[in-house]
């Protein structure tokens, strides 16, 4: 695993628990609203070695609920099944983020996840302008299948610059994800970019965002503004 940082305590990043929180280093997309830009190109010398967090990790028995696996892209590692393996036998849940990119081995991480959070970008048409990679689209409808099945707790979420998304293009994400269980709009706050110009990009405003939920729930049961 090439772990690229790790947060000791996260109140938020997964539900109602208490969590440490792995970044993973490598990504194959180039989100222009990337808050982790150092997370994206692997690095010769990780952060952390895996050694040094399980060492971490026992040393919060009974303190930590879980781990949340971020990136960069967690499905490029190649010990990732592994490694989520090492911390369930250490009895703590574990909560996977994903792109969608690489179906195959999200589908072999699933039965070991408890709660699996799948970013959709934009419209499928989309894609290649906001994530700036010609991709297989074919595989990111692949992967929310794969997280409908039921077999583990799970959340699609978009990150919502406004320059990016149009009312319409929502609609257009509800009928990819037609049926969720759970659905989180998160509101671009730019803080930290990997493109510099949308430093002063902006999100929709609460009324606009009340607009937008209440289309959606038309498709999708449960849909929520994160700020």
């Amino acid at each position: 695993m090439q772990i690229g940082g790790v947060q000791k305590t996260s109140l938020l990043d997964y539900p109602d628990k208490i969590s440490a929180i792995v970044f993973t280093q490598g990504c194959n997309f180039r989100c222009g609203y990337c808050h982790n830009p150092e997370l994206i190109v692997m690095k010769k010398e990780p952060a952390w070695t895996t050694a040094g967090f399980f060492e971490f990790l026992n040393s919060r028995k009974g303190k930590l609920d879980g781990v949340v696996i971020t990136g960069g892209e967690p499905c490029m590692q190649r010990g990732l099944v592994d490694f989520i393996k090492q911390i369930k036998d250490l009895g703590f849940l574990v909560k996977l983020d994903t792109n969608g990119t690489l179906p195959e081995v999200l589908k072999e991480a699933l039965p070991f996840v408890d709660y699996v959070a799948m970013d959709i970008k934009a419209p499928l048409y989309k894609y290649p302008e906001i994530v700036n990679l010609n991709l297989n689209s074919e595989n990111i409808k692949k992967s929310i299948n794969i997280i409908m099945s039921g077999c583990v707790d799970y959340e699609f979420r978009t990150t919502v610059v406004k320059e990016q998304l149009v009312f319409e293009d929502f609609d257009k994400i509800a009928d990819l994800i037609k049926g969720a269980g759970r659905y989180y709009l998160q509101k671009f706050v730019p803080s930290k970019t990997l493109d510099k110009n949308l430093m002063s990009a902006s999100t929709y405003s609460n009324e606009e965002f009340e607009l937008i939920i209440g289309n959606l729930q038309t498709k999708i049961k449960n849909v929520y503004l994160r700020s």
